[in-house]
């Protein structure tokens, strides 16, 4: 069974930064692909940034293209996302994924995205204007 936690979260103004944290324990996560989805309140989860089992490769949501970066230290069981030019829309609970099909379906389902998978229980993002 593998345990996620997330930390990083917090209230910042529009235009500042976060890094988000992910701790794993549990098993080793090189099996498996990562992510970071979100939820706004009233709105569906979605897909923000997910990266490959080796982090070789990342997807990132267009509207964080440029903003956001993800990365993956597989000796620690740590996944991170940096957050810059944070925007008030963006405010939502960010959570944490880890499956063997996160990366496959992270810009498509989230639901698809967790087959197998576990999600952490999330860490609170709230950008000021």
């Amino acid at each position: 069974q593998v345990q996620l936690v997330e930390s990083g979260g917090g209230s910042v103004q529009a235009g500042g930064s976060l890094r988000l944290s992910c701790a794993a324990s549990g098993a080793p996560l090189d099996n498996y692909s990562m992510g970071w989805f979100r939820q706004a309140p009233g709105k569906e989860r979605e897909g923000v940034s997910c990266i490959s089992r080796s982090g070789a490769i990342t997807y990132y949501a267009d509207s964080v293209k440029g903003r956001f970066t993800t990365s993956r230290d597989n000796a620690k069981n740590t996944l991170y996302l940096q957050m810059d030019s944070l925007r008030p829309e963006e405010t939502a609970m960010y959570y944490c994924a880890v499956g063997p099909n996160v990366y496959l379906y992270c810009a498509i389902s989230w639901q698809y995205a967790l087959r197998s998978g576990y999600w952490g229980q999330g860490t609170q993002v709230t950008v000021s204007s």
